[in-house]
């Protein structure tokens, strides 16, 4: 379905409007990164590769504390994320 381009008639909205969609843009890019960095970090530990797994994970922790502290996911859900994964983690160190 086609997306209406409307124009707006006040320079205020059009501003919002303007910011708005810079920062979607922005948020959309960290939220994509930070998930990519977690596929990383479980295809490593699916194959069981515990030194990459581990750097991997470092980055995974980074990103995603770095998109809590912005406010692009919350801080439950960053803390949520970050357990599960090193849980993963120990998990796979323990069965070495």
């Amino acid at each position: 379905m086609a997306e209406k381009k409307r124009a707006i008639k006040i320079s205020s909205a059009e501003k919002r409007h303007r910011q708005s969609e810079e920062r979607r843009l922005r948020n959309k890019s960290a939220k994509s990164s930070m998930r990519t960095s977690i596929k990383k970090f479980v295809a490593l530990a699916q194959k069981k590769d515990v030194v990459n797994a581990e750097t991997a994970l470092k980055a995974m922790i980074k990103k995603v504390d770095k998109a809590a502290g912005k406010g692009i996911i919350k801080k439950n859900t960053a803390a949520r994320k970050k357990s599960r994964m090193q849980k993963r983690l120990n998990k796979l160190k323990a069965a070495q």
